[in-house]
């Protein structure tokens, strides 16, 4: 009788410390060996297509090309990669954004050992697996219309904490007309002042810092 051949991981993160951490949990597991690990998402694109592995571990936020974009690339060339976000942020927009990209899973890095393990098995599967709070967060928000391109470069720059003049400046409209986008997104997010707004947009991965 043949033996399964364990589950072929790649393991890309920008810290070596997370790297490592995922090795010693991978490491005792008799049906999943760690064949490659990178450190941006343009390696990860080269390591993936010179090592083929069965599952990808994929952080979001990373130097030169970062997580998004490189599950968009690597799917674009191997359709049946199968990928699972490892990622720090729990927001709803950030996780749908990865899933339409074409992950399969979407982990917090502070998710428990036996669920990054469970999580691999099931993407080898074939299945998707998305935790509870997280799904729920998406189910949530489901029906909520979404922010335009420029409600979002408005935003960003109010994260930023530029004034609605300074906005107005840099992206050549007025301050009337800015104020006009943020009274939607102020809606469209159910706040009612700026702070709120950047609060909001943080935690759900709508923006980023």
């Amino acid at each position: 009788m043949t033996a399964t051949p364990p589950i072929r991981i790649l393991a890309v993160d920008d810290h070596p410390v997370l790297r490592d951490g995922i090795a010693a949990i991978l490491a005792p597991q008799e049906d999943m060996e760690l064949v490659g690990e990178a450190s941006d998402g343009a390696e990860a694109v080269a390591a993936f297509r010179n090592l083929r592995p069965d599952v990808a571990l994929m952080d979001i936020q990373m130097p030169v090309m970062d997580g998004l974009a490189a599950i968009t690339a690597i799917r674009g060339e191997f359709r049946n990669a199968r990928i699972i976000v490892l990622t720090t942020y729990e927001g709803d927009v950030q996780a749908v954004r990865a899933l339409k990209a074409g992950a399969a899973a979407y982990l917090l890095k502070t998710s428990l050992r036996k669920e990054l393990l469970d999580a691999i098995r099931a993407v080898h599967a074939g299945r998707r697996y998305v935790p509870a709070e997280i799904a729920q967060e998406i189910a949530l928000h489901a029906g909520d219309d979404p922010l335009s391109a420029r409600e979002l470069a408005i935003l960003q720059l109010v994260a930023q904490g530029r004034a609605n003049k300074a906005i107005a400046w840099e992206l050549s409209i007025s301050e009337d007309t800015v104020k006009a986008h943020l009274k939607s997104v102020f809606a469209k997010l159910d706040v009612h002042d700026r702070t709120h707004a950047v609060t909001t947009a943080l935690r759900r991965g709508i923006v980023a810092l």
